[in-house]
């Protein structure tokens, strides 16, 4: 009874955390203020709620350790001025290409070659990434493309850095690389008007919540899971992130980026399911009972962004 109230609790956590993620596109476009000033300022209050719940400020560690936030610094670093310069619903579908660069740089960094599942994933992304850019990539929303698609690659080689850890905990890798980011936000604080007390509260919200308070609900709920529930269920992120938007400030991705985002999601998606069924049917019968929920945990771990 205690394991279901467990794992019960550890899917409200999950879709609390999916959900706080969800709406980082919104607040990021209601802040009137720099991108880097936002993203810093963001970063150092999601630290702060981090070290207030236990996280511990390692600088020195394994190389993995290091580079995972160094590509966490980056990749906040390139999201929210993708999002600024672009829709927030190009921005989170470009970044949430990164199981695509996963299973390429996981052949050789990993030594894991991807399977067939992979490869018609990787096929069916590239084909909805290529409808975002039909139009060109000029002006300010393409450079805004760009940025998210970037984000993509360095988003994948931070999970790739985590999942190198053996027994590091994952969280202190965000929380250096949100002191990474916060540092690299430091020259633009002053660049332009500071925000206004609706500013401020959007930042805290942004902070406080959206990353820290979402952080820490994934890290408690991702033991308890298995690796087909983390996968459906942070699905609502990259699903709800555009709507939010639409709906509070009535911003529409255009035609084409909507069909290549639901091919980026339907591939990536279907990818994780596949996977997550695939290691739960070639478990042995023999430690049926113990392996697979603990392999399905790791894989959760392995799949779902950090």
């Amino acid at each position: 009874m205690a394991a279901i109230t467990d794992r019960r609790r550890a899917l409200a956590a999950l879709v609390g955390a999916a959900l706080l993620w969800s709406i980082g596109g919104v607040l990021i476009k209601w802040v009137d203020w720099h991108p880097m000033a936002i993203m810093g300022t963001r970063s150092a209050f999601a630290a702060i709620l981090m070290i207030a719940c236990g996280g511990r400020v390692r600088l020195r560690g394994s190389r993995s350790r290091v580079l995972g936030a160094v590509f966490y610094a980056i990749t906040v670093m390139l999201y929210v001025p993708a999002c600024k310069m672009t829709t927030a619903a190009n921005a989170i579908l470009l970044q949430y290409t990164a199981p695509v660069w996963i299973a390429l740089f996981g052949a050789w960094f990993l030594q894991e070659r991807p399977g067939w599942v992979d490869w018609a994933m990787i096929v069916v992304t590239l084909g909805g990434m290529a409808l975002f850019f039909k139009d060109g990539i000029s002006g300010r929303s393409g450079l805004g493309d760009v940025l998210a698609l970037i984000s993509g690659v360095t988003i994948a080689w931070m999970m790739l850095f985590l999942r190198k850890q053996k027994s590091a905990s994952p969280l202190d890798s965000v929380l250096l690389g949100n002191i990474l980011a916060t540092l690299g936000g430091l020259p633009f604080l002053f660049s332009g008007p500071v925000p206004d007390a609706r500013g401020w509260l959007g930042l805290a919200l942004l902070g406080f919540v959206q990353l820290g308070l979402s952080y820490t609900l994934y890290a408690l709920a991702i033991k308890h899971v298995t690796a087909l529930e983390a996968i459906i269920v942070l699905t609502l992120e990259p699903v709800l992130n555009p709507i939010w938007v639409l709906l509070l400030i009535g911003e529409r991705p255009t035609g084409w980026a909507l069909l290549g985002g639901i091919l980026v999601l339907v591939a990536v998606t279907a990818r994780g399911v596949l996977i997550a069924r695939q290691r739960h049917a070639t478990a042995t019968p023999s430690n049926a009972n113990v392996r697979p929920r603990a392999a399905e945990s790791q894989v959760g771990k392995e799949a779902a962004a950090p």
